[in-house]
């Protein structure tokens, strides 16, 4: 794996205003039921867009959370220019007041919210913990784990009117505290004894795992199904394109996750193996 992490998804650089992108007029798909509904944090562009894209070809309406407002305008008509409802939300995950926008927005709009897929979050240097500053760890937090419980807890109401809630947190085989014991990577993308040592990333997907089973445990009697998803080495922006799976194939798994039928699988930790279901990797 990257030392900044197996997925692009959205790094950060600066803190965005919380207002959203603006709409254009939504794309008309026939249909006889009203389409589910999705969000995806970080969408703008990696894997978190190739998300957004999938969900959408299966008939979803796609809110795109974007810090970045112009490149999540562009995703919106791009994915629009193939047919799909996809709309653009100002979205920065370390600001509440974006995020609660986002939601009235949802609200107003579609009255519900079935798929939440938490794909935004930043990467951390490759140092060790005695070379890494508290403040480094500290920041990739606020992202990575602190920005997942704000998205979630502003969300849940929504996802508590779906028939069929599905949250999908983006995680890491570098989260995995088996994998990190036994340096040995789970899905074999990498040798044994090679696993990076990114101090603030492993440590904030380790945290992220733990939200994973604790929000599956709490939220089970809701039928809201919660499933944390490891993309593989996807060559992305944020580890420099040195990946071997593309985007749409990091967002394969993430998508099987989201679109879960009743009774399907909840706090597991499922990998990219190549196989059609993935392999369930080790907390």
């Amino acid at each position: 794996m990257s030392p900044t992490g197996p997925h692009g998804a959205g790094a950060r650089t600066t803190r965005s205003a919380a207002t959203s992108c603006p709409v254009t007029s939504p794309a008309t798909r026939p249909s006889v039921t009203r389409p589910r509904v999705a969000l995806v944090t970080g969408a703008n562009k990696g894997i978190g867009r190739a998300v957004a894209r999938q969900l959408g070809e299966r008939g979803m309406r796609v809110y795109l959370g974007a810090r970045d407002e112009e490149r999540g305008r562009t995703a919106e008509r791009e994915l629009r220019e193939g047919g799909l409802d996809a709309r653009c939300l100002r979205l920065d995950v370390t600001d509440e007041s974006t995020v609660g926008l986002a939601a009235k927005r949802i609200e107003e709009e579609s009255g519900r919210l079935d798929v939440l897929v938490n794909n935004a979050g930043v990467g951390s240097s490759s140092h060790v913990p005695s070379r890494t500053s508290a403040d480094e760890v500290r920041q990739t937090f606020e992202t990575n784990v602190f920005g997942v419980v704000t998205v979630i807890n502003a969300l849940l109401p929504l996802l508590r009117r779906s028939d069929a809630g599905r949250i999908v947190n983006i995680s890491s085989m570098l989260g995995s505290l088996t994998a990190l014991a036994d340096d040995r990577d789970p899905t074999g993308a990498l040798p044994p004894g090679s696993l990076p040592p990114p101090t603030g990333y492993s440590t904030s997907k380790a945290a992220l795992n733990a939200l994973t089973v604790l929000y599956a445990r709490e939220l089970h009697e809701d039928g809201i199904l919660v499933n944390a998803a490891c993309p593989g080495f996807v060559a992305t922006d944020i580890n420099g394109g040195q990946g071997h799976l593309t985007p749409d194939q990091g967002a394969r798994i993430p998508v099987l996750l989201a679109t879960l039928p009743e009774g399907g699988r909840t706090a597991t930790f499922i990998g990219s193996d190549g196989s059609p279901a993935g392999v369930e990797l080790p907390w």
